[in-house]
């Protein structure tokens, strides 16, 4: 079992640069907790996310911690000149020291696209072109791709990562119907699902990893995402998760509400409602792990994932709970 970190990176309290500080601070503390990785998502044009360029971020990351994964989840591939993110991947592999994971994946946000000029109906088969050229410019040497939507021809690949044959592959995912591809290509994926629905996702997953000859000891990550708030009292880690909730779903539903249009992930209003689905644990250091072991068992993963940091959680709010799960979680592993 694994433990990483998941940041949406959305607007908190105070500054910009407050806001950058305080979660580079955070990611010192998961890399001398030990955490395995810190994921990071890409939004634009809205208060769900403050690093619309995740490689800038993490290589910023990258000098203030020493063994921590570093990864995007996702890079939005229709977003960006490929070419451009593959030397963007290779330097940041390089600069971590080879700890670069990349998330990959079309966006779930037809708003962001739009401020790009990508069609949503046009995403998936851009994302899928832009994902083969940069699995093939890993391979080195001169680049020839011919797609519809992109063509590279005799391009020297000067730069090349440290982890061969390149940097461990994420998708995001929810449905069991779609592990086949991530599973006969030993894809990582990462969720934020009931742990009923994860439980399909790691069933299925599993089936076709074993089908395709993959070893029970090679599984690849299969992560879900819970918020965790962790305090000295119930009562008090409820408040503090209560309270951060709300400016975190506005956050969320910021570009679908001003759009005026049905998100494609729909959270309740209410936190109780949250939390009885099951993807927020809220607990004082006596309980969390068996709460942390309970999603662990019901889900089927073996990478459970943490949501420290989100609405207008502080610095020592979100660090408390980062100490008390090291405590009472990482060092029982």
């Amino acid at each position: 079992m694994k433990y990483g970190v998941f940041d949406h990176l959305d607007f908190g309290p105070g500054s910009l640069g407050d806001l950058y500080e305080m979660r580079l601070t955070l990611i010192e503390k998961y890399d001398a907790a030990g955490f395995y990785g810190y994921h990071q998502a890409e939004h634009h044009g809205t208060k769900l996310g403050a690093s619309p360029s995740p490689a800038v971020f993490l290589a910023a990351a990258s000098q203030r911690s020493k063994n921590l994964r570093l990864g995007a989840m996702v890079f939005c591939l229709p977003l960006y000149k490929p070419v451009r993110l593959l030397e963007e991947i290779c330097m940041l592999d390089q600069i971590s020291g080879g700890r670069l994971d990349v998330g990959v994946g079309r966006g779930i946000s037809p708003v962001e696209g739009g401020f790009f000029e990508i069609d949503g109906a046009e995403s998936r088969g851009i994302y899928q072109e832009y994902m083969a050229l940069i699995l093939k410019g890993f391979k080195g040497g001169e680049l020839n791709f011919e797609g519809e939507t992109v063509s590279v021809k005799d391009m020297p690949m000067m730069l090349e990562p440290v982890q061969r044959p390149h940097p461990p592959i994420w998708v995001g995912l929810g449905q069991p119907d779609a592990t086949p591809w991530p599973a006969q290509n030993g894809i990582n994926v990462i969720s934020n699902v009931t742990v009923s629905r994860m439980r399909g996702v790691t069933d299925r997953y599993r089936q076709e990893w074993a089908s395709n000859g993959g070893a029970a000891h090679a599984l690849p990550l299969l992560g879900l995402t819970r918020h965790i708030v962790i305090a000295d009292t119930r009562d008090e880690a409820y408040a503090i998760a209560r309270r951060a909730y709300e400016p975190w779903r506005s956050h969320f539903e910021f570009l679908w509400d001003r759009a005026g249009i049905q998100g494609t992930i729909v959270l309740p209003h209410d936190f109780d409602e949250f939390l009885a689905e099951g993807k927020a644990i809220v607990a004082t250091p006596g309980d969390v792990a068996a709460q942390v072991q309970a999603c662990v068992d019901d889900s089927g993963i073996n990478y459970f994932i943490s949501r420290f940091a989100f609405g207008d959680i502080s610095f020592d709010e979100a660090a408390r709970s980062v100490d008390y799960f090291k405590q009472c979680v990482l060092d029982k592993v």
